[in-house]
């Protein structure tokens, strides 16, 4: 498997840390000490739908190929407005596809689920063009009337276009651990006749020590496995292009591989945690200002309510 597009969308919205403080208990300086992050990207008059359409155009044109040649979609989406149908059928309709689609959830480390998907369906000789899209609103899960989650995500959506390709990815490893209490999102159900009194309502909960550990403990232990099964050394990689969740978690990754800072590049700063559209529209910056060139090494890893994670060796 190899990617041959990439494309990336983001609200026009941009909400800075010192106007989350105009009516959270929070400032701009608790914020960044805490998380590197400045500001966001929230959606106001877009629509989720619209965005990962967007992004998938944009992927598909970088691409080359015609949108009749995409042999399946898989989207990465937490939660959105429909429930039923499926985004990737929304998405293949605005973008003009005709094949079989599918929706996971793989909360943010869910384009590595993707991608661990589409390499199978290459292999199999099921698909030769498959167009991943992840588009997310985490703003929509958190109680804004709470600093504990509200300061930390942002709104957006990636693509990419993935092919046949020899020798691209060169290891990939996808982990669960059943833990959802640290961090899980309950949406609201309609009532029946039968059940009046068993609704579960909660926005996004977050023990954030407990998912910083758990972030650093996976996200070590997969880039590890991944580095060992594909002979790598830390020094091998180009880039590390982890989940965008916290500056902190990121930092403590980068000591235990012990490499430079410049090989870990962010965007937090400006688009927050953007669920598992973080490192698709971090690889799509970097594509198209030149920083990723044909034939560098870039290791993935992300991690997830789950609690998922996952880490992915590949050459560009």
């Amino acid at each position: 498997m190899k990617i041959i597009g990439t494309g990336s969308s983001l609200p026009a919205k941009t909400v800075t840390n010192d106007m989350l403080a105009s009516f959270l208990d929070t400032s701009d300086e608790w914020i960044t000490e805490r998380t590197g992050i400045k500001t966001r990207r929230l959606i106001t008059t877009e629509t989720l739908i619209d965005m990962g359409a967007d992004a998938a155009k944009k992927a598909i044109n970088m691409s080359g190929i015609d949108v009749k040649d995409i042999d399946y979609i898989i989207c990465s989406n937490v939660a959105n407005n429909f429930v039923t149908p499926a985004m990737s059928c929304m998405v293949e309709g605005l973008v003009g596809a005709d094949c079989p689609c599918f929706d996971l959830n793989g909360a943010c480390a869910g384009f590595l689920f993707a991608l661990d998907m589409a390499d199978g369906l290459l292999k199999t000789g099921r698909a030769h063009n498959i167009l991943i899209v992840c588009a997310e609103e985490p703003s929509k899960f958190c109680n804004w009337e709470a600093r504990d989650t509200t300061i930390l995500f942002g709104d957006g959506a990636g693509a990419v276009v993935v092919t046949r390709g020899d020798d691209h990815v060169l290891s990939i490893k996808m982990s669960t651990k059943s833990k959802y209490e640290s961090l899980y999102y309950q949406r609201k159900m309609e009532l029946t006749p039968y059940d009046q009194g068993t609704e579960l309502y909660n926005p996004l909960v977050m023990d954030g020590r407990d998912v910083f550990r758990m972030a650093v403990s996976a996200s070590t232990r997969d880039i590890d496995y991944v580095m060992n099964e594909a002979n790598l050394s830390p020094s091998d990689i180009t880039y590390y292009l982890l989940h965008q969740a916290n500056l902190r978690i990121i930092e403590s990754i980068r000591k235990h591989l012990d490499q430079p800072i410049e090989k870990f590049p962010t965007n937090l700063e400006r688009y927050g945690n953007t669920s598992s559209a973080s490192m698709v529209i971090l690889m799509d910056e970097m594509i198209r200002d030149g920083r990723i060139k044909r034939g560098d090494l870039l290791m993935l890893s992300a991690f997830g309510a789950g609690f998922v994670s996952g880490a992915c060796a590949m050459r560009y």
